[in-house]
């Protein structure tokens, strides 16, 4: 499975109770996205974006707030002047899922 793959599925509801990723899994998937995404403590998924100025990084964390609406899973985005940080994981288990991995991928698709 490649990033477009990633890009072409779908978010899920998740009703919590199951698992997070097996370490096999995130590595996997994170070789997918490629970029600067890390998964930090195996816990949630981090990159930083950089822009020439506020109005470019605000239209890129508009872009993703409405992907992560369509998807119904929403990153935490932290924005500054010249750059828009994601912090993405899955709230209802506190660890990673596949969904993530698809919201990281859309996000790389908004630039």
């Amino acid at each position: 499975m490649s990033a477009q793959c990633l890009l072409d599925k779908h978010c899920v509801p998740c009703s919590g109770g199951v698992p997070p990723l097996d370490p096999a899994t995130r590595e996997r998937l994170l070789a997918q996205l490629g970029g600067d995404w890390k998964a930090v403590d195996g816990h949630h998924l981090e990159k930083e974006y950089r822009f020439r100025n506020f109005r470019e990084a605000l239209a890129f964390a508009n872009r993703v707030g409405e992907i992560a609406e369509q998807e119904g899973h929403h990153p935490e985005i932290r924005l500054s002047w010249g750059w828009v940080r994601l912090l993405v994981w899955t709230h209802k288990i506190d660890g990673l899922t596949e969904n993530d991995f698809v919201l990281a991928a859309k996000a790389d698709g908004a630039l």
